[in-house]
């Protein structure tokens, strides 16, 4: 399947910025299931100052705006071809090992729900992929999809205390109890094509597990299933804050942000 993609960011402020930086995880790589032929990013109203790869692999740059800045636009657009890989990314590859994705995280650290979930899962089963089925339609039993209720601060125990979120929450809490498991995971940050629309508000998040002999093994709770050809991976980390696609701070503003996120997917 071949994916046209566009995404444009577009930050504006109520008084100037006289200085800002923000670390871009915008940049899909070539993976089992995903091949980029074109991808482009342009900076309105900043300047690139490095790139590189952190510890996941994700392909990173460091732009910079300067100077009273009332406005900001990230565009991102390319053509990704895809294949359904029934979710499986195969062996661990990056800088970090595998025993780092066991690590807990200020909005992965899992309380006494999560915990209570997980404890509650026939955890004797031999197939580990059964099991973790099992689990994510536990999370997605207990949290209802609703935008608007979380934001990307709260923790994995808050999300499902409120009972609702969105793909983030649901991500972290399933990791949060696939690590209880003793089973390495993390977060990951894409795009999905959705059947029913081309323009979206906001990109996808979904986790990985590491299943011994699949490797690398994707669960996207919100929807219930393993991505498919109509997902593309983008970055990975620990949580929401090491794949986030825009990060940063500013200096010399105290007036009102506005964020307008404009993503289009389609075949």
């Amino acid at each position: 399947m071949l994916l046209t993609i566009s995404h444009v960011t577009h930050y504006s402020y109520e008084s100037p910025v006289n200085y800002g930086l923000q670390q871009l995880r915008l940049m899909p790589q070539n993976d089992p299931g995903q091949l980029v032929r074109s991808w482009r990013i342009e900076i309105d109203g900043g300047t690139k100052e490095a790139q590189f790869r952190d510890q996941h692999g994700n392909e990173v740059w460091l732009i910079s705006f300067i100077g009273d800045r009332r406005e900001i636009m990230v565009t991102c657009a390319g053509q990704v071809e895809t294949t359904d890989t029934a979710g499986i990314q195969g062996g661990h590859r990056g800088f970090a090992p595998l025993w780092y994705f066991l690590r807990e995280t200020a909005l992965t650290l899992p309380g006494d729900g999560i915990r209570g979930m997980v404890d509650a899962l026939r955890t004797d089963r031999s197939e580990r992929i059964a099991l973790l089925h099992e689990w994510a339609a536990a999370v997605r039993s207990k949290v209802d999809y609703q935008p608007g209720v979380t934001d990307s601060g709260h923790a994995a125990e808050e999300s499902l205390a409120a009972g609702a979120g969105v793909c983030q929450d649901h991500s972290h809490i399933f990791i949060a109890g696939a690590r209880l498991l003793g089973l390495p995971a993390r977060y990951v940050s894409g795009y999905l094509m959705l059947n029913d629309r081309i323009d979206q508000q906001a990109s996808h998040a979904w986790s990985e597990v590491h299943v011994d002999g699949l490797g690398w093994v994707g669960f996207d709770v919100s929807n219930g299933i393993s991505p498919d050809a109509r997902y593309v991976r983008v970055a990975t980390g620990l949580d929401y804050a090491d794949a986030a696609p825009i990060s940063g701070m500013r200096f010399g503003s105290h007036g009102i942000e506005r964020l307008v996120v404009d993503i289009q997917v389609a075949q």
